[in-house]
This record gives structure tokens, C-alpha cells and sequence, in this order.
């Protein structure tokens, strides 16, 4: 099949729900600018808040297409072999049923394919490299203008300015022009996207992983993305104001943002599990590391949802991942089909190891 277009994105989310029982439909609540209504998948076979979840979204940079069908597949081939008591092969990477049957009786695998689909109306339909959301409210009547990029609009080190070193290299902008389309919005969660995805967080409160789907550079990216991560000084966190306008430097002795040993070791164990599973199906290698290791950034929905269980005591822990599938935004398609085993073998092992 070609890639889907957002109608058959969401006519595939709501034919799962209808034809398998453990598949529920969630309708988020907000509807898109230009008037789209988003929804998910809950895929499990307990009830509700029971299990821990992992959170699975797609679909946010517009231009980045292959997302929402790895996320369609994915939900797709899990919701099948449940029913008929099969397993799973993907290449030379395959999952027993006995498997299958964990990941849905231990887990409740939320399944976001689109988040943006105004956005991706517009790559598909007139600018293949548009990125952003379709917002015209700050655009000034530029076209360049439009929109917001959702993967900056996170309630996370927002005001870069005052957070960053002034030559760190963080790729974000006040410019609604941006010609990287980069464009943060006026204020954290401005956006009706990311809203949402702050919402399916709330939704499911016993939320414990987060994976946004992105592409491109075949990388498995864990927290942090604002700056080298260390284990030794808790007081060096992106809370703490001493450390303004020392974020964002590679391999300096002002800052390197603090996360526990024990959430830092446990996020490498996943991403390197996703990274095996992905590898055995036809050899890529996705490498996992750092997202500061890519470059450095602020306003991002992995750091976001890992970061929320410090800044509001009442939220669980949610250790956060972004993967950057395949090495362009618009794959020929055979090739495409490659990657969406690739991603979903990675991902079934990543919730996997999650559950057991």
C-alpha cells in the first residue's frame, strides 16, 4: 500500500476498535485547527488503569509520514495474532505467542498513530517538507509563517533563552518564519496537538513509557536533550535557576542535566533492547543514546513526559524515548515496508522488556 493519507489513518484507528475486542477507542479531546479530530488506540485485554501503560505516539512533524503506519502495523499485527493465538515475524526477529499474549495481558499499549494531522494534510497535499502544525495565528499573513512546530511546544526548559548558554546550539526559534520550522508558539502547550498528548499522559495515569515516533537517522534516543545527562549532582537540574545560561554545551564542566543512575541504566536497557529487536529483523543497526547526543533541544515531548514526575508530585515516573526511524522523511515505499517491520519488531521488543 502507498503511504496513508489522514483519512485512512483515522479510518484505520476506528476499524481496529470495531473489530477487536482488545482494542478500545479513545477520542481526544481537542480537534485540530483546521476542525480534525484525532484518536487512539487502547490495546489490552484488562480493564483500564489496571496495568501499567506504555504510550505510543506518531505522526507530529508532518513531513515525517512513516510514522503513522508503523503505529497502524503495529497495533494492526499485535490486535491479530491476540485473536488467532499466533506469533509474530518480522525478518530474522519473531515473538511466540506465549509473548504476543504478555505484552496484552500485562500491558496497556496506547497507540497514538497522528497527532498532527493538519500538518501532514498539507505535506501530502502541497509542501512534501512541511513540518509544523497549520496554525496562521501568529503568522502575520506570511506563509512561511503558519504553524507551530509541536516538538517544541512542550512544557519543558521552554524559555531557552534565559536556559541555554548563549552558543549552545539548541534547534528552536521565536520566529514564526524560522526557516527550519522550528518555531516554538507563544507558550508551552499554545497548540492543540500537544495538549492532547498532555492529555493521553493524564488519561492514563499509570503511564510508565513514553515512545515518540520521529524520523530520520535509524537512533533510539532516551532523556536528556537539553545537555550531557550525569548521575552525581542532583542540584544541577533543569528546575534549578543557578544554572541559567549554562545549559546546552557538549562535554563542558558547567552543567550536564541529573537523572538517577537507576532511571539512567533502565533507559539504556530499553533503547538497547528496541535497537536488538530491530536489528535482528534485517541488520540495521539503530544506535541508542542520549538525545543530546543528536543535538540540543528544549520543548520536546520525551523530555516533557519524563519530566513531569518532577515538576508535579502527584504524576508517575515515565521514562521517555524518541526514535528516529530510516535515513530520509519520505522513503520509496518498498522501502518504507522495511522500515515499519524494523521500527515495529524494536518496538514489540521495547514493550517486551517493559512488561517482563
Amino acid at each position: 500500500m502507498p503511504y496513508l493519507n489522514v483519512t485512512e489513518v483515522e479510518s484505520a484507528v476506528t476499524s481496529l476498535a470495531a473489530v477487536y475486542p482488545a482494542a478500545e477507542l479513545t477520542e481526544l479531546p481537542e480537534p485540530s485547527v483546521e476542525g480534525r479530530t484525532a484518536h487512539a488506540l487502547r490495546i489490552g485485554t484488562g480493564d483500564r488503569d489496571v496495568n501499567d501503560a506504555v504510550v505510543l505516539i506518531g505522526g507530529v512533524h508532518a513531513r515525517e509520514w512513516g510514522s503513522c503506519e508503523i503505529l497502524v502495523d503495529l497495533a494492526a499485527d499485535l490486535l491479530e495474532a491476540h485473536r488467532d493465538g499466533t506469533g509474530l515475524t518480522y525478518g530474522g526477529t519473531a515473538f511466540t505467542p506465549a509473548q504476543v499474549r504478555n505484552i496484552l495481558e500485562g500491558l496497556d499499549v496506547v497507540v497514538f498513530p497522528l497527532v498532527n494531522p493538519d500538518g501532514r494534510h498539507y505535506s501530502q497535499t502541497v509542501d512534501p517538507m512541511w513540518r509544523k502544525n497549520r496554525n496562521p495565528a501568529l503568522s502575520g499573513g506570511d506563509p512561511a509563517g503558519v504553524g507551530v512546530d509541536i516538538n517544541r511546544n512542550y512544557d519543558f526548559l521552554f524559555d531557552f533563552g534565559t536556559a541555554f548558554h548563549p552558543a549552545a546550539p539548541v534547534r528552536v526559534s521565536t520566529d514564526p518564519a524560522d526557516p527550519q520550522q522550528v518555531y516554538q508558539g507563544p507558550s508551552p502547550f499554545s497548540e492543540p496537538e500537544s495538549r492532547n498528548v498532555r492529555w493521553l499522559l493524564d488519561r492514563f495515569p499509570r503511564t510508565r513509557w513514553f515512545v515518540d515516533l520521529h524520523s530520520y537517522s535509524e537512533d533510539m534516543l532516551f532523556v536528556w536533550g537539553d545537555d550531557d545527562n550525569q548521575s552525581l549532582d542532583p542540584s544541577r537540574n533543569f528546575q534549578n535557576p543557578d544554572f541559567d545560561h549554562k545549559r546546552g554545551l557538549a562535554d563542558d564542566l558547567l552543567y550536564g542535566e541529573f537523572v538517577p543512575k537507576a532511571d539512567a541504566d533502565d533507559s539504556v536497557v530499553l533503547a538497547e533492547q528496541f535497537s536488538r529487536g530491530a536489528k535482528g529483523v534485517r541488520g540495521k543497526d539503530y544506535t541508542p543514546m542520549p538525545g543530546f547526543d543528536l543535538y540540543p533541544t528544549c520543548g520536546t515531548s520525551d523530555d516533557y513526559a519524563y519530566a513531569r514526575h518532577l515538576m508535579e508530585s502527584d504524576k508517575g515516573k515515565v521514562l521517555a524515548f524518541t526514535v528516529e526511524w530510516g535515513k530520509s522523511f519520505h522513503p520509496p515505499w518498498p522501502e518504507m515496508e522495511q522500515i515499519i517491520l524494523d521500527v515495529d519488531a524494536g518496538l514489540l521488543q521495547f514493550c517486551l522488556t517493559a512488561v517482563t
